[in-house]
């Protein structure tokens, strides 16, 4: 099953001048957002990126940039630490995306 988040939501940006092709970003990201090809990470589908963190944090050379703390990954995250109003757990609201 393949999860997808927001439609076309997601802040993450990738400098690919800047990208040395080591391939951390696909090590780290859990969606499979990235890929490698010709020593360069690629952007498989932006939508499938919850906005963690995981692959910016983990660029040697800053090529990546995402808004962590925002979206579903956000949601996710303070529902876990803090339940929502019908006490099923993590949500992200209305738009169904999560739960």
């Amino acid at each position: 099953m393949e999860l997808k988040y927001l439609k076309g939501v997601a802040e993450l940006k990738l400098d690919t001048d800047k990208c040395i092709g080591c391939g951390m970003c696909g090590v780290v990201c859990p969606h499979a957002v990235f890929s490698i090809s010709d020593n360069k990470a690629l952007i498989n589908d932006i939508d499938l990126c919850m906005e963690c963190g995981a692959c910016s944090m983990n660029c040697p050379v800053s090529a990546i940039t995402v808004r962590k703390g925002v979206g579903c990954a956000y949601a996710v995250l303070m529902g876990m630490f803090s339940g929502n109003k019908d006490g099923k757990g993590p949500s992200c609201g209305d738009s169904g995306c999560c739960g």
